[in-house]
């Protein structure tokens, strides 16, 4: 645990599940957290509560990640409240499973607006606003390499959110701003749980070789060691956190 790193972390969706476990881990080791949230405001503030309870610092910041003017607007009260921004973890994303030929346009529309587009939002504010020395961790799946039927177009946002990763550690050369993914396996939250059926869970269970599911504090786990002075030589790579699944 440090205390005395003084650099700033925006966390998106972050008032529950794993991103609450990112926030919570992220506020443990010095970070002054930027809870970011779509709709859930009283979930917001009590993760901030409990942060502050145990010592840490944090503040909850409203904005829809695919409207890029509310994302432009979170970098701006961030800036004015503590003077920069050093970390970005994109975790806001949405999951909603069904077969390819039977997804209908709303199901399409709104995960590319919040997955990918809502990452690309994040992540062109941060190329031009992170302090020098910063961290973008981007939240992928391990869908992505796993191709589980009914998930095409979950995983086809989350390939996309592979893709600008590699191709922004290379556009922010000569910025010591390294930019990585971890890509969770099925980890237990209320988005996986609510996403499949009960069987479809048992078997998810079973597949990884440790024969559990993940937990939200594995992924922050992950998401602090890339934010971290250990993680200073990772760059432009996805860290797949799943037990051994794939």
């Amino acid at each position: 645990m440090n205390r005395d790193t003084n650099k700033v972390a925006i966390v998106t969706g972050a008032s529950r599940g794993i991103g609450a476990a990112i926030a919570e881990r992220l506020a443990a080791d010095g970070f002054t957290v930027v809870i970011n949230y779509a709709g859930g405001a009283a979930d917001a503030e009590t993760l901030v509560a409990k942060i502050e309870a145990a010592g840490g610092k944090a503040i909850p910041a409203q904005a829809d990640v695919s409207d890029a003017n509310a994302v432009a607007r979170m970098f701006d009260a961030a800036q004015a409240a503590f003077g920069g921004v050093d970390v970005l973890v994109n975790n806001a994303g949405i999951m909603k499973v069904a077969r390819l030929a039977e997804c209908d346009d709303a199901l399409f529309d709104s995960q590319v607006a919040v997955n990918l587009k809502g990452s690309f939002n994040t992540l062109r504010e941060a190329s031009r606003r992170l302090r020098e020395g910063g961290r973008i961790i981007n939240l992928s799946s391990s869908v992505v390499g796993l191709y589980h039927p009914n998930y095409a177009v979950y995983a086809a946002t989350k390939a996309g959110v592979e893709a600008m990763t590699h191709v922004l550690a290379k556009e922010l050369r000569g910025r010591n701003i390294t930019v990585n993914a971890v890509a969770p396996g099925p980890t237990a939250t209320a988005l996986f749980l609510d996403a499949n059926t009960p069987e479809s869970i048992e078997r998810l269970t079973k597949l990884a070789p440790l024969e559990r599911l993940g937990r939200p504090e594995d992924i922050a786990a992950a998401v602090a060691f890339l934010s971290g002075p250990d993680g200073a030589w990772i760059n432009g790579q996805v860290l797949r956190a799943n037990g051994g699944i794939i």
